[in-house]
């Protein structure tokens, strides 16, 4: 007697996703995952939720992540990549550029990489698991491998009487902390769902600060944004490439 068989997909093949341009599923998944967690909070959503915002079943958002931990690494870690990925460039520019430029520009780079992320998920960055949590272990090496860029670049432009008060490791964190204002901003400029993006001006004022902090007189400041603020576009022109 013959018995009819049915054929089973593959667990987890993610079926049809409803057109939205370029992105790839993964990529939508990333960006409705990105937009919950920062409206209603990491813990609040689930994987369903996600799933169903970008119109897939929950099973084909398996396909692409693990589980919520692993989507909310990546969405971390591009908030920090883009910079960590311009630190060498920086350093190696031709001809060399003096310290105290490098580190403005690196401040530059880095408010626009937080200004740009997808739905501010730098406001993510100090939940327990995060801080914590083995799975985001990558994340935080990421994190601390941009402050020692921040620290070794202060190191040479940061006057004895600001090393007299601080430690090296102190001051790279102090100047992270100074940029990752940027995602308080961020929270700040929502109203009545208008989001305003951070100006220029703003940028530069966070790049003087920076600069600043490190005892760096304001000529050399000066100086700094000039050189840098020309140079900037260049590299968020090497970014947009890097994604296409």
């Amino acid at each position: 007697m013959a018995y009819m068989t049915t054929r089973r997909s593959r667990p987890g093949r993610p079926r049809h996703v409803p057109d939205s341009g370029t992105a790839s599923p993964r990529d939508q998944i990333l960006d409705a995952a990105a937009r919950l967690f920062v409206s209603q909070g990491f813990a609040a959503t689930s994987t369903r939720e996600i799933a169903d915002q970008v119109g897939i079943r929950q099973a084909s958002l398996y396909y692409h992540f693990a589980g919520k931990d692993e989507i909310l690494v990546e969405l971390l870690r591009k908030s920090v990549r883009p910079t960590t990925d311009k630190v060498e460039k920086i350093l190696n520019q031709v001809p060399p550029l003096d310290y105290e430029t490098a580190l403005y520009l690196l401040v530059l780079v880095d408010v626009r990489t937080l200004a740009d992320v997808e739905h501010n998920v730098g406001m993510l960055y100090m939940l327990p698991d995060v801080t914590n949590g083995e799975v985001y272990t990558e994340f935080r090496k990421e994190h601390q491998e941009l402050a020692a860029a921040y620290a070794d670049l202060a190191s040479k432009v940061a006057s004895e009487k600001v090393l007299e008060g601080v430690s090296l490791k102190q001051l790279g964190n102090m100047l992270i902390q100074q940029v990752e204002g940027v995602i308080n901003m961020r929270a700040e400029m929502i109203t009545e769902n208008t989001v305003r993006r951070i100006s220029c001006p703003e940028a530069w004022a966070i790049a003087s600060s920076c600069l600043r902090m490190c005892g760096v007189s304001q000529d050399k400041i000066q100086a700094a944004n000039e050189v840098a603020v020309d140079m900037l576009d260049d590299f968020l022109e090497d970014r947009v490439r890097e994604l296409a």
